[in-house]
């Protein structure tokens, strides 16, 4: 398997999601899936996403690792103003560190944070099938089709023109990272992402997740997902649209738990 890479839009993270009204996205989709009520909240603007410093973390180390040291340090400041009585960073919530926060206009990592990244980087090179994965691609490609009647967009980030998909996660604790992945819904996010693939490419292509932790002792691991899991998730997730397309034309947005429950606990 050898895939062309310039299918994909080479297109910001802004303008991807500023087509969100417009285009069904995994993330949409897993949100319906949870609850369709909430999923409409989030349509129309009464819900703001707001990003936590674990999410800001994540989020910094994709920059790194995926797209590399230069568009890392241009997409965040590290660090901040230096106390001279104490010869350490003034504390984030002080008046200089706000000043200096501002004045940088893009987001702010501590020091710490910025350690944690590098040895989150560093542990993903170090792992022989994460490094062989990330060896040839492209990060953060886009690629639109319709997916079951609906325009759909995916952000892969990474595509690897021999392997497939990969999926970079950060996590607390590796250990439990397949029962997280089945909480979060990993599995319809990337079934997702290979069938949108498909209509664009008229292929299938395999789909691998890469896991690192954001603490000691940032170990790291690297899982294929079994065609049985993504045709399950596939399933799943066409199910959801089609309830979908139903709620979008009776604009009926139900939360899940209208009925009553039995709750039983031995």
């Amino acid at each position: 398997m050898s895939i062309d890479t310039s299918i994909f839009l080479n297109e910001s993270s802004e303008i991807y999601h500023g087509k969100a009204k417009d285009y069904l996205s995994s993330h949409q989709l897993i949100d319906f899936l949870k609850c369709p009520y909430l999923y409409n909240k989030k349509q129309l603007g009464l819900i703001a996403d707001s990003e936590s410093q674990s999410f800001l973390l994540g989020r910094a180390a994709h920059s790194l690792v995926l797209e590399g040291r230069s568009k890392y340090e241009n997409e965040f400041a590290i660090g901040g103003p230096i106390n001279p009585t104490t010869g350490r960073p003034f504390g984030n919530t002080t008046k200089k560190f706000l000043e200096w926060q501002e004045l940088q206009q893009k987001p702010v990592l501590t020091f710490d944070q910025s350690e944690t990244i590098e040895a989150m980087n560093a542990a993903v090179r170090m792992n022989e099938y994460a490094a062989a994965l990330l060896k040839t691609g492209v990060a953060e490609g886009v690629a639109r089709a319709e997916y079951c009647g609906l325009p759909c967009q995916i952000r892969l980030d990474w595509f690897n023109p021999d392997y497939g998909i990969i999926d970079l996660k950060t996590c607390d604790d590796l250990t439990w990272f397949e029962s997280d992945a089945r909480r979060f819904r990993y599995q319809n996010q990337m079934a997702f992402y290979q069938c949108v693939l498909d209509v664009a490419i008229e292929q299938l292509v395999p789909v691998y997740v890469i896991a690192v932790e954001k603490k000691e002792p940032f170990r790291c691991g690297v899982w294929q997902v079994t065609s049985e899991t993504l045709l399950m998730a596939r399933a799943e997730n066409e199910a959801a649209i089609e309830r979908l397309k139903a709620a979008q034309s009776s604009d009926t947005w139900v939360t899940g738990y209208e009925e009553l429950r039995m709750l039983s606990i031995v």
